[in-house]
């Protein structure tokens, strides 16, 4: 099994890869899990708490093996709307809730709910189902794989 350990943004740099990792958002939220790559060899993942993964993320092993990350394709709910104020409180009524959301311009993507859906007609917003791949805003406090070695200072 391999194990992955580290985690790393591309930054657009090619890096030689050993399988690709497709997960949804609730398990690219775990730090600890196992997981099968897209050729049936099993993973087990062990990253720091707190760690979010993202689509396009490379883990690696002790020895330099990357695997990339792809955000699954899961059922999600989209709402567009033109009027600001109302996507804002749509955004507000969901966030109340911590429903993780991706923004867009002129639109608010979520893990499909059919009470969450139903609150957002009742305000008026037209809400569509539809599959994506779910890739929601990094929470403030959301740490982003700070390079190798990088530390922050706190005062």
């Amino acid at each position: 099994m391999l194990t992955l350990t580290r985690r790393f943004h591309p930054n657009g740099m090619p890096a030689p890869q050993a399988g690709s990792l497709v997960l949804p958002f609730e398990q690219r939220c775990k730090s600890r899990f196992r997981a099968l790559l897209e050729d049936g060899r099993e993973v087990g993942v062990f990253l720091p708490r707190g760690t979010v993964l993202r689509g396009g993320d490379l883990l690696a092993d002790e020895d330099g093996t990357y695997v990339c990350v792809t955000a699954a394709t899961e059922q999600t709910s989209i709402v567009f709307s033109g009027d600001e104020l109302l996507l804002t409180r749509a955004a507000y009524h969901l966030g109340n809730r911590h429903v993780p959301l991706e923004l867009g311009d002129g639109w608010l993507r979520y893990l499909h709910d059919h009470v969450l859906d139903a609150m957002l007609i009742g305000m008026g917003l037209h809400v569509r189902a539809e599959y994506a791949a779910f890739e929601p805003e990094a929470g403030a406090y959301e740490h982003h794989g700070a390079a190798p070695g990088h530390a922050h200072t706190h005062a």
